[in-house]
């Protein structure tokens, strides 16, 4: 019996399909296992990843390669299809190299070729190579001040049920802390080839810290990703929301959840996480009550990094973290995690109402 007759669809239960029809032929399926004769909800990884959608590294090299940067090379650690630089490797293979899982090897062989004159970008799963490799990121390409480009994709808890081991919420705090490294958080699939492009020829190392590749869209075309800068998204004068990465979305819901209130806030994408946007801050602060919110453990992270600056600066407004708790998040499905430590619209929505009535 062939594999197709074996798993031959049956009349199909009640319910959604995995992925619509329209939506499954944009998506190059030449090496799934998944035929036309399997029940419309299977799947395999190829089409898992099809939903990645935001995930466009590899899109983007591919371009900037076909445009003439002859010297950017991809590394990853077995995860090129996951964090979908697959594609640059099969149009590049001579300047794609997979380590295997041998992360730490990775990171210090993409210092070596940094060294002569090539521009490393690594593309692997954030806990790999932000917290398994930060020793080697620190020694091998910051204290040289090489400059290799980082995408760490899956920050946070968007590896859900993998569980601790590939959760990934202490990264902001150890990263942020080493110098020479710039440290940036591109929100949507536009944001992260907006990261790229502008900053492929920076002469020194950044971290750009991204999602699963499922993210609400946030952005409707590419734009000056500047170290340093932000983007204030909308305004209102009773408090400000400054967020990164997969809250920037959970800041513009809370918007217009909090607008029907007759709530009014403002929301900035604060995308460069290191350095910030000072002025941003500062005029937040000027507006009233800050709410910080980001995908990642609130004990060192991005929101402590505003805190630092209301404290220096004496801005004397008060600030409201929204984050991970300092401890091991559960294991779920990404967004039923988001829900439970209000990390969606809903959440930010409520640390907002909070934040007034203190």
């Amino acid at each position: 019996m062939s594999q197709s007759e074996k798993y031959r669809a049956n009349p199909p239960a009640p319910g959604m399909a995995y992925m619509s029809a329209e939506l499954k032929k944009t998506i190059d399926l030449s090496e799934s296992t998944v035929t036309d004769d399997f029940d419309e909800r299977s799947w395999d990884m190829v089409v898992s990843l099809g939903l990645s959608r935001q995930l466009t590294t590899g899109k983007t090299l591919i371009e900037l390669a076909e445009a003439g940067h002859d010297d950017i090379v991809v590394c990853t650690a077995d995860l090129g299809r996951p964090t979908q630089v697959i594609g640059f490797g099969q149009a590049y293979p001579d300047r794609y190299f997979n380590f295997g899982i041998a992360e730490r090897n990775m990171i210090g062989a993409a210092a070596g070729l940094a060294t002569m004159g090539l521009t490393p970008v690594i593309s692997n799963y954030s806990f790999f190579l932000a917290l398994m490799g930060v020793e080697n990121i620190r020694n091998d390409i910051c204290y040289t001040n090489l400059p290799v480009k980082m995408v760490g994709t899956h920050s946070g808890i968007a590896m859900g049920f993998y569980g601790t081991s590939h959760h990934c919420c202490e990264d902001i705090g150890a990263l942020r802390a080493i110098p020479n490294l710039t440290l940036m958080a591109p929100c949507d699939g536009h944001a992260l080839s907006s990261a790229l492009r502008t900053n492929i020829k920076h002469p020194a190392p950044i971290y750009f810290r991204a999602g699963r590749g499922r993210e609400a869209v946030v952005y409707d075309r590419e734009f000056d990703f500047r170290i340093g800068g932000s983007n204030t998204l909308r305004e209102g004068r009773h408090a400000t929301v400054l967020a990164i990465g997969n809250l920037v979305k959970a800041g513009l819901d809370a918007h217009d959840i909090l607008k029907a209130e007759g709530i009014e806030i403002t929301v900035v994408d604060m995308y460069s996480i290191r350095p910030l946007d000072l002025e941003a801050v500062r005029a937040a602060a000027k507006r009233g009550p800050i709410i910080s919110a980001e995908e990642a453990n609130v004990t060192g992270g991005f929101g402590a990094a505003i805190a630092e600056v209301i404290a220096e600066e004496g801005l004397g407004t008060r600030l409201t973290k929204v984050g991970m708790p300092d401890a091991y998040a559960v294991l779920g499905p990404p967004t039923h995690l988001y829900r439970h430590y209000g990390l969606d619209g809903e959440g930010v929505a409520a640390a907002v109402r909070k934040a007034l009535k203190a």
